[in-house]
């Protein structure tokens, strides 16, 4: 699933955004920490789906923050999280899972939050060295994927919010795919999919060709059909 997870540094404080997600990448991102000598200060998910609401208990236990909206979604929807990991699932880890308050973290970022890949969904802004950490949107590997509730028209608001970041960003990190320095281009190839999803019914994109995408892009027709 070309899963990311970042962690943004401030005086050896770590804030760790969606970290990812299957229990060996958890247990090598805490080695990964210890051996850098940073201390896991607070957490931050970018929305309500399970592979963006994890922790390790390494990590501590510290603040870990969300939308509004996502707070809710991660409490009200828990069994159908958890379900979604698996039953072999670590039951420390399932018992970590989600568990996210609303609020902000105390880190130099400014949260971005529109109702696009999710409600709440909410991109992280690092207006220093201009690092757009962007959740489930701008992948250079993943169509658009406006999941839940198929709605198309709050992807492309989304899309709209985004895009001064998008212009202004050095660097993107996707949570599905590769950094990139071409936030822009991403931000354009998604804009012009669903426009011509939208318009025509078709799009040549190249990304139909990643795994399980051209399943996608047969579901977004028939939404907008």
């Amino acid at each position: 699933m070309q899963t990311t997870s970042t962690v943004v540094v401030e005086g050896g404080r770590a804030l760790l955004i969606d970290p990812a997600w299957m229990p060996d990448e958890l247990d090598a991102l805490a080695a990964a920490l210890r051996e850098l000598g940073l201390v896991v200060a607070e957490g931050f998910a970018t929305h309500a789906h399970h592979d963006h609401l994890l922790w390790h208990p390494s990590f501590g236990d510290v603040p870990r923050w969300a939308s509004a909206r996502t707070a809710e979604l991660a409490a009200v929807e828990r069994d159908a999280l958890v379900a979604a990991l698996g039953a072999e699932f670590p039951a420390e880890l399932v018992e970590l899972m989600g568990r996210v308050d609303a609020g902000s973290p105390t880190f130099e970022v400014d949260l971005v939050v529109h109702d696009g890949h999710a409600p709440g969904h909410t991109a992280v802004w690092l207006p220093g060295p201009r690092v757009l950490v962007a959740g489930d949107m701008l992948s250079d590997v993943e169509l658009p994927l406006p999941f839940w509730p198929d709605d198309v028209p709050a992807y492309e608001r989304a899309l709209e919010v985004l895009e001064p970041y998008a212009r202004a960003a050095r660097v993107v990190i996707p949570g599905h795919g590769d950094v990139g320095t071409d936030a822009f281009a991403r931000w354009e190839a998604d804009r012009r999919y669903l426009a011509d999803v939208r318009r025509t019914g078709e799009s040549d994109d190249p990304r139909r060709a990643n795994p399980g995408m051209e399943d996608e892009y047969a579901h977004l027709r028939d939404v907008l059909a």
